[in-house]
């Protein structure tokens, strides 16, 4: 997991070229202005789901990880609390290759990250996450 935010360039430096580019994209569009849904950068490969939902409390939501692609979560406007673990933590239910998604159980929260505009969080594949709190 990385927790940064995309204005400090100088310490954004040392972030893979991928997610520079998804930096680099958010700065040279008005991703609010975009409609709800997936939107492709570079194909497959590169792309920014636009999402927008009220929070909630943690018994309303669920934990997750992705296994084919990071996910960088960009904050565009308001605040998100994120709970974190790592997928070995908790139980690992089937994966679903299509949407690239794997639910999981298990009440242990390891961290936790709020997200304010402008703010950022990189989770790789052994990181689970449970948004929208």
């Amino acid at each position: 997991m990385i927790f940064g935010n995309i204005n400090y360039s100088k310490t954004n430096e040392a972030l893979t070229e991928d997610i520079k580019r998804c930096f680099k994209y958010a700065k040279e569009n008005d991703l609010i202005g975009f409609e709800k849904g997936t939107h492709e950068i570079d194909g497959e490969n590169l792309f920014v789901n636009i999402v927008e939902y009220d929070t909630t409390v943690k018994e309303e939501r669920f934990w997750e990880a992705h296994k084919k692609y990071l996910d960088v979560h960009l904050m565009l406007d308001g605040e998100e609390k994120i709970a974190l673990n790592f997928i070995d933590n908790l139980k690992q239910n089937e994966y679903q290759e299509e949407g690239d998604f794997l639910p999981l159980d298990g009440e242990a929260v390891n961290s936790e990250v709020i997200l304010r505009k402008g703010d950022f969080l990189v989770c790789y594949p052994e990181d689970a996450h449970m948004t929208a709190l």
